[in-house]
């Protein structure tokens, strides 16, 4: 049986008002718990972007059982993966054990804050693997000194380690993140239900590991102020990771999608409330092989109604999948 996460989505709501949806995801059922780490939303409509490892951090805290996970963060550009190893560690205690990091090779919107120009996606694979490499030598414990060729690691160490190390998962879009993913991840993340991306990753040592997907949604009793909604937040979903990846601001992502029509949206996108909508749209992912999908649920004010209708209705129906 697939399991079903909610998505903590930073782009659309502050800090405070994203602990208590997390709270309120597991006491509604939800399996698990997923956060984005952005520094900008990709539209101005979405309207936020907290610090997620402040939001993760408090969480851990305030929940008991639902496990968290990045989806995705960086490690590579604006933060360097000594510093990512530091944070995933601190987390994974705070949680007891209940933290995953998931790790990307990024976005131009959240990188270019620091200035450094953007990589072409084949450095920034590079990168990735070699993060990795660094964050799980500092996981293993002990003093860590790195000369690569992106990044420099002088004397680390994780003062504060938890008895079991974050599962590691990277995000995949094409052949060669698939490889980076089978052969140095825990577990892989996908946003598409392409069945392509699990034999690429099952091809270079995936074979058993955990594969987590993410699916956008908008319920609202209203069918369309759900469209409306979607098409206002989530218009720029359809654009494909690797355009998305390359635009540098809200400014861009609203011009590249500004002949978007909101019917185009809820073609895409299981828009109101018929439940049945829903579990269609999650039955690709269990086809494709997923055993894990994380709802995000779109707009920050519509979380609390949305809560109890997945309590009372949606997850019941998913769970028969």
């Amino acid at each position: 049986m697939v399991q079903i996460g909610y998505t903590m989505m930073t782009e659309q709501a502050g800090p405070r008002e994203l602990v208590d949806h997390v709270v309120r995801a597991e006491q509604a059922g939800f399996d698990f718990s997923v956060i984005s780490d952005h520094y900008f939303p990709w539209l101005d409509s979405q309207g936020h972007a907290p610090y997620a490892w402040s939001v993760l951090g408090a969480a851990a805290q305030a929940t008991e059982r639902i496990p968290l996970m990045t989806y995705v963060t960086c490690p590579t550009l604006r933060y360097h993966p000594a510093v990512v190893a530091q944070k995933a560690a601190t987390v994974q205690l705070l949680s007891e054990g209940r933290f995953r990091l998931g790790l990307g090779s990024g976005e131009n919107l959240n990188e270019h804050v620091i200035g450094g120009g953007w990589p072409s996606a084949a450095v920034r694979q590079d990168m990735l693997a070699e993060a990795v490499h660094i964050i799980r030598a500092l996981f293993a414990g002990g003093y860590v000194n790195h000369r690569g060729e992106h990044f420099d690691v002088e004397s680390a160490k994780l003062w504060d380690l938890p008895e079991q190390p974050p599962p590691i998962g990277i995000a995949v879009s094409g052949p060669r993140s698939c490889e980076l993913a089978g052969e140095l991840a825990d577990l892989v993340i996908a946003v598409e239900p392409k069945a392509e991306l699990l034999t690429a990753f099952d091809g270079h040592g995936g074979t058993g590991k955990p594969r987590v997907g993410q699916l956008p949604i908008c319920y609202d009793p209203d069918r369309p102020a759900a469209v409306h909604r979607a098409h206002d937040q989530f218009r720029w979903f359809g654009g494909g990771w690797k355009v998305n990846a390359e635009l540098p601001g809200p400014a861009a992502f609203a011009a590249a999608n500004a002949h978007v029509r909101p019917e185009d949206v809820a073609s895409a996108i299981p828009c109101g409330a018929d439940v049945d909508e829903f579990v269609q749209a999650v039955r690709p992912y269990v086809d494709a092989g997923f055993t894990e999908v994380a709802l995000v649920q779109i707009g920050g004010d519509s979380q609390l109604p949305f809560f109890d209708w997945a309590e009372k209705e949606l997850l019941p129906a998913l769970r028969q999948l």
